[in-house]
């Protein structure tokens, strides 16, 4: 194996989603910034889409074990000879049998916890609009009564079996090197979850460079991303409701496109690329993350900051962490819309104040989370778990 960090072999493993969001875009970037500094990155991939038209057996199977998983993998590391893998999520079809033929090759894991499915079938800590519990630290049996993931108590099953089979087997305590937590909040949750403390790592998400941006003269705000529950879209609508002269611009699609379109008039662009909301982003004077759910880390609260624009977010789980209230920010009460327009009332009448936070989260974006502070941590979190492996090879 070559160790050295000029040139390591790094074998990222995705299970991409039917639609795309931020895990996907997080996995992207972060194999272009290995490979711009000369690290060979190579892709074990499945999707979602191939669900379509498979038993509904055959695909809960897979979710515990897959066969194809472990040829693949065995495949790969013969080939591409790998010093580490890097396994963003597995659900369902690659599944944790990777971390099985990948211990059985003596390559070591590197596991990103993107959301909170290994504890929360939901993913999120969310039930019927408000943050749930119920099986953090235990066998995720709850869910399955609620019907917890896409209200099917079949799918819910899959997914509490792959768990519960998984945690017989000792696998997320014995066959993962390293994890990768986004913040201190996460890895608290993880923590409380079972998972061994000592082996995770905080390393949140980055995009991609930006010019040091002009935050003068900006007015208005943007929410930018799904329009669900977890969200927070039913608070962002009572809020619009509440505050007709709101100088925002809802961004995005989801469940809740017609209501939202409805409420908001000609404030609501739709679903709009990356591109253009970064253009818009340099014009705004700050972004809203209303949130209901733990988030893990949102993108889009990364990609405002590089943009020199402050965040209005739930003082909820991450978000509480990730935003400086009055520094890079406001937060307000989740679920609580009174309080959210009372922010934003704020925020439209204090341009000036909004600018200097907007100039705050531009130097927390480089100190934090521009790509070269990622590129060093994500390197360092590879060497520990290559070391690790090494060091019991050595026994």
């Amino acid at each position: 194996m070559s160790t050295g960090t000029g040139g390591l072999r790094v074998l990222v493993a995705h299970n991409a989603y039917q639609l795309r969001g931020g895990e996907d875009s997080v996995v992207d970037a972060e194999m272009d910034l290995l490979t711009e500094r000369g690290h060979a990155v190579s892709l074990l991939s499945r999707h979602n889409d191939d669900v379509a038209g498979a038993s509904k057996l055959g695909v809960a199977a897979q979710a515990v074990w897959s066969r194809r998983t472990m040829q693949e993998l065995a495949d790969a590391v013969e080939r591409f000879r790998p010093d580490v893998l890097h396994v963003h999520n597995s659900w369902p079809l690659i599944s944790p049998s990777i971390y099985w033929a990948a211990d059985k090759a003596g390559v070591p894991v590197v596991q990103t916890l993107h959301n909170f499915r290994l504890m929360c079938p939901q993913a999120t800590f969310l039930r019927d609009g408000a943050v749930c519990e119920d099986c953090l630290g235990k066998l995720p049996l709850p869910a399955l009564k609620h019907s917890c993931y896409r209200d099917s108590v079949l799918q819910t099953g899959a997914l509490v079996g792959m768990l519960a089979v998984h945690r017989g087997l000792k696998t997320f305590d014995r066959k993962v090197s390293r994890y990768i937590a986004l913040n201190q909040f996460c890895r608290g949750k993880f923590i409380a979850g079972g998972f061994p403390a000592d082996r995770i790592d905080v390393k949140p998400n980055f995009v991609p460079w930006v010019p040091v941006p002009d935050v003068s003269g900006r007015r208005g705000g943007l929410s930018v991303g799904r329009l669900s529950v977890e969200k927070g879209v039913e608070v962002l609508m009572a809020a619009l409701s509440a505050y007709p002269a709101h100088e925002l611009t809802i961004i995005g699609s989801g469940p809740f496109e017609a209501q939202v379109k409805a409420v908001a008039g000609e404030a609501y662009a739709g679903f709009l690329p990356l591109s253009e909301i970064m253009q818009r982003l340099t014009r705004a004077s700050y972004l809203v993350l209303p949130s209901v759910c733990y988030e893990g880390f949102p993108r889009t609260l990364v990609e405002a900051f590089a943009s020199g624009v402050p965040v209005i977010a739930s003082r909820l789980g991450s978000m509480a962490e990730l935003v400086a209230d009055g520094r890079t920010g406001l937060l307000f009460n989740p679920g609580d819309a009174a309080d959210f327009v009372a922010k934003l009332r704020w925020a439209d009448a204090h341009p000036q104040e909004m600018a200097r936070m907007g100039s705050a989260a531009r130097a927390e974006y480089e100190s934090r989370y521009s790509p070269e502070q990622n590129y060093r941590e994500l390197i360092s979190i590879y060497e520990r778990a290559i070391g690790g492996v090494t060091a019991e090879q050595a026994h």
